[in-house]
C-alpha cells in the first residue's frame, strides 16, 4: 500500500479525461465513469440536550405511585400517555439512578424510537452503556447496530501513515507530522513524567515527575517540575523546589494567566481533607512561592482530589475526584466563584461526562470553551484511557468526541494540554499494560483535537449504476495550515463524515479498492453536504499503453519507458495478490515469424524490468507474444499500423 495513490495513473483518474498522446495510461472505459459530485451547503443541526436539574440535589428518585402508573400503561401498551411520563420520572434522577434504574433509561429510549425521536434514543442508549452495572451485551449489539452508518471507523495508524504518501508527489501539500513524539532526555526521566500544563504564553511547562527517589526503600516522592522554552526548545527541567515541593506529593497544577496563583494538588499533608486536596500559592514580591492554602471543604473531600484547571475567566475550577456518590471509580467536578470570592460547593458534571469507570485530568482550553479530560469509560476506546474533547453549548457540555488515534494509541493517555494557539499538544502516554512508565509527549495539533474543528463535511459514495454504496478510504488533507486529519473508512451506508476548520483549503482523496482514486478540492465556507457519484471499472478490460516505442526492431526498454513501468511495478507490490497480463503486439509490416518474435521478447523485457525493479516473482506476470495477430485496426494508413504497435496490460483480480 505505500503507493496507492498510482491507482490514479494505473487505472482511471476520475476527475479527469483520459489522455491519448505520448506515452500515457489510457484504459479502454466510458465516459460516464467520470465521477460526478453534488455539493451543498447544509444547516448545522443542534446537538441534544438532557437536562437532569436534581444530580446534585438528591442522591436518588424514588415516586412509587409514578412507577405503578406507568408500568399499568406499559402492561395496557398505552404508550403516548407512557412517554411524557417516564421522560419527567428520568428527568428526576439523581446520581444513583443511574447505575440502579438504567432500565428506565432503556425503556424511555425504546419509546422515543417507537416516535421516531432515534437521536434521543441513542443518547439515552449511550447513558445505559455508560453507566450499567450488569451484563447489558445485547444492548451493545443493538446500539452498534442503530449507530454503524454514524460512528468513525478510523483506519489503523500504519495504513494512515501510507495513505499520507500521496501527498508527498505534489508540492503544496505539506508532509505528515509524526505522533508520539517523546519531549526528551531535558523533560522526562526514568521515572514517571506527566501532568503537563502551560503558562498563557506558553513559554513555561509545569508538570509531575516521580523522579525524586528517596529512602533505602527507594520510595518515589511527586514533585512539581518547570521548563522554560527559548526559541522553540524547553530547557532542562528543574524542581520548584520549597515550599511548593515538600516531603508530602505534589502534582497537577496549573497557573493563572497573571502567572501569580499557582492550583496544584498535595497529598497526605497535615491539613488535607482527604488523601489528596487542591491548594492555591501566590507568588511573592521577591519571586519566591507562599501563602500556601488549602481550597477548603467545599472543593476538597475526605477521598482524592486532584487535576485542577482553570477557565478562561479564572471564575471556574474543573478538577478529579474519587469523592462518594459519583457515577464511577473517578469523575470530574466543578466549583465556582461566588459573589464573595469565595468557591462554591463542588458539583458533579453529570452523566453524559461521567461514567460508571474513571475520567480523569480536566483540561480547559484556553481560549474556548473546550474542555478534555481521559477516560476509559466512554464507548468508543481505542486503547485503555482515552482523551476526549466536549464543547460547552448553551450551558451544556456535549457529548464527548474521541480525539482520534493519531493522538489515542493502544495504551493510556492522560493529562492532555494545549498551547493558547492551539498548534502544539503535550500529553502523558503509557505503552499498554505499563502504566509506571508514563512519559511527555509532544507534537502538532490534529484536527481531531483541534478546538475550532466544529464544521462538518458529510456526503455519500454511491454507484452512479446501482446507486448501492461503494466501500473506500477517505482521506482530507489540510492544504492552508497541513494540520493531520485521521483518515476513515467509509460507512456501510456508503456516507462519511468530518469535523474541519472552516474558512479553510481541503483536498479530499477518495481510494477505493475497487480501482478508482477521487481527488476533489474544496473550499469549505459552512457546514457541506458531499454526494459523490462514479462507477467501478470492469476488470475483464484491458489496459493499454499508447506509443510505447521500442527502437525499431529492438527490445530494449529506454528511459522514456522507465517512469510508466515503475508505475504498473509499484501498482503490483501494493497488490500481492492480483496478476499481471504482458501483451506484446506489432504491426503487419514485414515477415510474420519474426514479428511474433519480437514480439514475445518485448513484453519478457518489460517483464524482467517489473520483477526486477520490484521482486515480485515473475509468476505472478505472463508475457506473451502476439505479434501482428491481433489489430485494433485495419492497417491503411501509417497511423493504423502505430496503433496496432502497442503494448497491452491486463489486472488480473482474484476471485472471492
Amino acid at each position: 500500500m505505500k503507493r496507492l495513490f498510482l491507482l490514479v495513473f494505473f487505472l482511471l483518474t476520475l476527475l479527469r479525461p483520459a489522455m491519448v498522446q505520448g506515452q500515457q495510461f489510457n484504459p479502454i472505459q466510458p465516459e460516464e465513469s467520470e465521477a460526478k459530485f453534488n455539493i451543498q451547503k447544509t444547516q448545522p443541526s443542534p446537538e441534544l440536550q438532557l437536562d437532569f436539574p436534581n444530580l446534585n440535589k438528591i442522591p436518588y428518585y424514588h415516586d412509587r405511585k409514578q412507577l405503578s402508573l406507568i408500568q399499568r400503561l406499559e402492561k395496557r401498551k398505552q404508550y403516548n400517555k407512557v412517554l411524557p411520563l417516564l421522560e419527567k420520572y428520568v428527568n428526576n434522577f439523581g446520581v444513583q439512578n443511574f447505575y440502579k434504574d438504567t432500565d428506565l433509561l432503556w425503556r424511555l429510549g425504546q419509546l422515543h424510537e417507537r416516535h421516531g425521536n432515534v437521536e434521543k434514543a441513542k443518547a439515552l442508549y449511550r447513558l445505559v452503556l455508560k453507566h450499567h452495572r450488569s451484563d447489558v451485551s445485547e444492548i451493545k449489539s443493538y446500539y452498534d447496530s442503530l449507530d454503524q452508518n454514524t460512528q468513525d471507523y478510523y483506519v489503523p495508524l500504519d495504513y494512515y501513515y501510507e495513505l499520507v504518501e500521496y501527498r508527498k508527489s505534489i508540492v503544496s501539500y505539506q508532509p505528515p507530522k509524526g505522533v508520539y513524539l517523546n519531549m526528551g532526555n531535558a523533560i522526562n526521566s526514568p521515572y514517571a513524567d506527566y501532568g503537563p500544563t502551560l503558562s498563557g504564553e506558553n513559554e513555561l511547562l509545569i508538570f509531575t515527575s516521580k523522579r525524586n527517589v528517596k529512602g533505602l526503600q527507594n520510595r518515589a516522592n511527586e514533585d512539581l517540575y518547570y521548563s522554560k522554552q527559548n526559541n522553540g526548545f524547553w530547557a532542562e527541567a528543574q524542581s520548584f523546589g520549597k515550599p511548593i515541593n515538600s516531603i508530602y506529593n505534589e502534582g497537577s497544577a496549573c497557573l493563572s494567566r497573571d502567572g501569580k496563583t499557582l492550583y496544584f494538588a498535595r497529598c497526605e499533608a497535615p491539613d488535607s481533607y482527604g488523601n489528596c486536596d487542591i491548594y492555591i500559592a501566590t507568588l511573592q514580591d521577591d519571586g519566591t512561592w507562599g501563602d500556601i492554602k488549602n481550597l477548603g471543604a467545599n472543593v476538597n473531600s475526605r477521598a482524592w482530589d486532584s487535576q485542577p484547571t482553570l477557565s478562561k475567566q479564572e471564575d471556574t475550577l474543573y478538577f478529579a475526584s474519587d469523592r462518594l456518590g459519583g457515577f464511577g471509580l473517578s469523575d470530574i467536578y466543578y466549583t465556582y466563584k461566588t459573589k464573595s470570592g469565595s468557591w462554591a460547593p463542588a458539583q458533579n458534571m453529570g452523566p453524559v461526562i461521567n461514567t460508571r469507570e474513571s475520567e480523569v485530568s480536566p483540561y480547559l482550553h484556553p481560549k474556548f470553551q473546550v474542555l478534555y479530560f481521559s477516560s476509559r469509560g466512554q464507548l468508543y476506546n481505542f486503547g485503555d484511557f482515552d482523551i476526549y474533547k466536549t464543547y460547552l453549548v448553551q450551558g451544556k457540555w456535549q457529548e464527548p468526541r474521541n480525539i482520534g488515534p493519531l493522538v489515542n494509541g493502544r495504551g493510556s493517555e492522560y493529562y492532555f494540554a494545549i498551547d493558547a494557539a492551539s498548534e502544539n499538544l503535550y500529553y502523558a502516554r503509557s505503552e499498554a499494560d505499563d502504566i509506571k512508565n508514563l512519559d511527555l509527549y509532544s507534537f502538532p495539533l490534529p484536527m481531531e483535537a483541534h478546538p475550532l474543528a466544529v464544521t462538518k463535511v458529510e456526503g455519500t459514495l454511491t454507484d452512479s449504476i446501482t446507486h448501492k454504496p461503494l466501500s473506500a478510504v477517505i482521506s482530507i488533507i489540510d492544504m492552508d495550515n497541513g494540520i493531520e486529519i485521521s483518515s476513515k473508512y467509509v460507512r456501510p451506508d456508503g456516507s462519511f463524515e468530518f469535523s474541519l476548520i472552516d474558512n479553510t483549503r481541503y483536498m479530499i482523496l477518495i481510494q477505493s479498492p475497487d480501482f478508482f482514486t477521487i481527488e476533489r478540492e474544496l473550499e469549505l465556507r459552512g457546514d457541506t453536504s458531499l454526494d459523490v457519484m462514479t462507477s467501478v471499472i470492469d476488470y475483464s478490460i484491458p489496459m493499454v499503453f499508447q506509443n510505447i516505442e521500442f527502437e525499431p526492431n529492438q527490445s530494449n526498454i529506454t528511459p522514456e519507458m522507465e517512469p510508466i513501468l515503475d508505475e504498473v511495478a509499484y501498482f503490483m507490490i501494493d497488490h500481492p495478490t492480483y496478476r499481471l497480463e504482458i501483451a506484446g503486439h506489432t504491426d503487419s509490416a514485414g515477415d510474420p515469424d519474426f514479428n511474433l518474435s519480437l514480439s514475445q521478447d518485448r513484453a519478457d523485457a518489460i517483464k524482467r524490468y517489473i520483477d526486477r525493479k520490484v521482486n515480485i516473482g515473475g509468476e505472478r506476470i505472463d508475457a506473451v507474444g502476439y505479434g501482428s495477430s491481433k489489430p485494433i485496426r485495419e492497417e491503411q494508413t501509417e497511423e493504423d499500423r502505430r496503433i496496432n504497435r502497442r503494448v497491452e496490460f491486463k489486472i488480473i483480480k482474484p476471485r472471492k
